[in-house]
């Protein structure tokens, strides 16, 4: 094992900040996408709870690894389609597409959640000193859902960092596709899985131990 990290430690390395890197950007797109869903699903628009429910469905009902098989394989075949020739996504940007996209689900649930956790006569408060249903939303709403949907946001997080290896099929260099490579240079699948998990292992679990503190935090702040 020692020698598994002299020759390729700080390969494994630069593949673990890969990972992280399509974590948080995807984590921070598809934090956008669940705001805008959450936002379709809460408001009084059929059309717009429609679109939202359809999207949320859709995606959180097909495995990641179709998705992004999809996305990486699919979408530039139906663009050579149309007509446009020489169009190909990069793993990165297929990865972050495919994890956005699912993690945006999520989001778009954990954000209607927090929202619709603050209590209805807050927002007829503030419609009826005059703000819009957009500024009551932005200034009175979401500022409040925030303390709720902490947590969760943070073990989303944690799922999506473990979900960027399905992304190893498209190619991606993160962490479980060096290790492969890795195991298939050394024949010593032991020791390099091991390795590999247990820097998994080191994030993941410094991820909860925050979550953990921030939600105590948050339940003595409501006290």
């Amino acid at each position: 094992m020692i020698s598994i990290i002299q020759v390729y430690g700080v390969m494994l390395l630069e593949s673990m900040g890969n990972t992280l890197v399509l974590c948080v950007l995807s984590l921070l797109v598809a934090m956008v996408i669940g705001l805008i869903i959450a936002l379709f699903n809460v408001g009084k628009n059929r059309i717009l709870n429609l679109i939202g429910t359809i999207f949320v469905d859709a995606v959180r009902g097909v495995p990641l690894i179709v998705l992004a098989y999809f996305v990486y394989f699919g979408v530039p075949q139906a663009v050579k389609m149309m007509g446009i020739t020489g169009f190909r996504l990069s793993a990165l940007s297929a990865g972050i597409v495919a994890l956005s996209m699912n993690c945006g689900a999520y989001m778009a649930e954990i954000i209607r959640a927090g929202i619709e956790s603050v209590d209805k006569g807050q927002m007829e408060a503030s419609r009826s000193l005059g703000l819009s249903y957009g500024k009551s939303m932005r200034l009175v709403v979401i500022p409040q859902a925030i303390r709720t949907m902490i947590p969760s946001i943070i073990n989303q997080f944690i799922i999506t960092l473990k979900d960027t290896s399905i992304l190893s099929v498209i190619g991606f260099p993160e962490l479980v596709n060096t290790g492969k490579n890795v195991a298939g240079n050394t024949f010593m699948n032991l020791q390099v899985w091991a390795i590999v998990g247990i820097m998994y292992m080191v994030v993941i679990v410094t991820l909860s131990k925050v979550a953990k503190r921030v939600e105590r935090r948050l339940k003595r702040g409501q006290q």
